[in-house]
This record gives structure tokens, sequence and C-alpha cells, in this order.
């Protein structure tokens, strides 16, 4: 008689590999046990899986699993990132937003963060948002003492952001006191990265056109580096992340330039 899982146990690393790369992505993690059982191989296999992968920069491990890493052929949506570690993004949003200063022009970058941000800048007094994201913009339309600038160009579908040469012409007449930004990677060795060359592009304009700029993202990205670079980390004045990012690792990221604040 034949076992429920010997058709599973038949599978080269390779097929079992692509599986839980396929897993990873679809849910937004996986599980060692989890994977194990599933697969009907024994924990350490998936343990070597995962190692495996990670060395092929597909995904990151944690403690009993792993995360996919946003690439050239995958990235996560709009949707999904409004899902995952939520009060740690709503913590490091508003601490980004208290850097606000004396800024009255300000870029907003697309993405999840930047939005949540955006949500936290002071209406009370005048300010003007520059954004390439339709949610930023959405969200800071109504607002009395607001004044939104939309980037023209070609809206992506995950993320509801404009992109390509409209967007960057036209951001590349203006000069912003102070730049929001996220990424779907930082590292001391690649600097900030995207998966998608139009959206690195805009990244990369918004940069040049801010007399300061912040990079907000959660614990996750640090270290995680995804297909196209827009910038080195010393480009960037402060980096705000949560608690989650150890102490020493932020000392090593600050002593390549940035303030690193820790909420």
């Amino acid at each position: 008689m034949t076992r429920a899982g010997d058709d599973l146990n038949t599978r080269t690393a390779e097929e079992r590999q692509r599986e839980i790369v396929r897993a990873a992505r679809a849910t937004g993690s996986v599980d060692v046990t989890a994977l194990a059982d599933e697969l009907g191989v024994a924990k350490e296999t998936i343990r070597r899986d995962l190692r495996a992968l990670e060395d092929h920069g597909l995904v990151r491990r944690t403690h009993g699993g792993a995360y996919p890493v946003e690439s050239a052929a995958f990235e996560t949506t709009l949707a999904f990132r409004a899902t995952s570690h939520v009060p740690e993004k709503r913590r490091i949003a508003a601490a980004a937003a208290e850097l606000l200063g004396d800024a009255e022009t300000v870029f907003v970058d697309e993405g999840f963060t930047p939005q949540l941000i955006a949500e936290a800048l002071p209406t009370g007094r005048a300010l003007t948002v520059v954004t390439a994201s339709l949610p930023v913009a959405g969200a800071l339309a109504e607002a009395e003492n607001v004044s939104v600038l939309l980037l023209g160009g070609r809206v992506r579908a995950g993320t509801l952001a404009t992109v390509d040469h409209w967007t960057t012409k036209m951001l590349a007449g203006f000069v912003v006191d102070l730049a929001y930004l996220g990424a779907n990677g930082i590292s001391r060795e690649h600097g900030l990265t995207t998966p998608d060359p139009a959206v690195s592009e805009v990244k990369a304009q918004a940069i040049r056109a801010a007399r300061r700029t912040v990079f907000a993202g959660v614990h996750t990205k640090f270290g995680a580096v995804s297909f196209c670079r827009f910038a080195e980390v010393g480009a960037v004045d402060a980096i705000v992340t949560s608690t989650q990012l150890p102490a020493a690792e932020a000392h090593r990221y600050s002593l390549l330039g940035p303030q690193v604040i820790r909420v």
C-alpha cells in the first residue's frame, strides 16, 4: 500500500523549494513545521531548503519559518502591505511625521507606510505635498491647509502609484524641503532597493529633488535586497524603524551617515 506522503517524498529539492517559494509568496510567510507536514519531509530538510533559498535571495529566514523577499518577479500589493506589521508601521509613521520640522513642501512616496505618514502629518498649517501615490493624494485631498500635487504617469495596479517619464519629468521640476521614502529592501552593502526599474527612477528623482530625505520602514526591510538600487544608505538623512531592529544593527547603519531612530 502506498502512503499519502510517498509521492511528496519523491520531489527533488528544487521542486520542493519552488513549492516553498510559491507558498511564501501566496501567504506572506511559511512555517517550518507546517511545511514539513505538507511536503512529507523532516523539519531539518525544510530548514536546509530555507537556507538555500535565503542564499539565493528568495526568502528571509525567521525563527521557525521564513517570508518572501520581493524581487523583479515578485512584489507584494498595497492591499497586502496594509495587513502586515500594521502596529509597527503606525508607530514608525508617527515618528517619521514628527521629523517634518519647518518643512513647507514634502514628497511622500508610494506604499502603505508612506500613506500612514501622510495621514499623520499636521494639517493645522500650510503644507504642500507632492506624491505619485493615489492613496496618499486621496488621504490628504480634503485637508483644509494641505495642497496636494499628484504626479502624472502610468498607474501601477499593485501599488496605485504613477511611474515612467511623465512622473519623473514632473518631479524634476520641483525642489522639496523633505522627502519621505519607502523601499522594498535596505542593506548596508546594496543600499535602498525596489523590484521595478520604473519605481526606482521615481524614488531616485525624489532624492535629487529633496533637501532632506527620510527613509521609513519596518525591521523586515533591513538586510533585504531587491532588483533595482536607487540610493546608498548615506544618501538619506534619517532612518525611522522599530525597536525590532537590533540596536547594534541600527548603529552599523548610522555609521554610514543617517540618524537612525527606533520606536
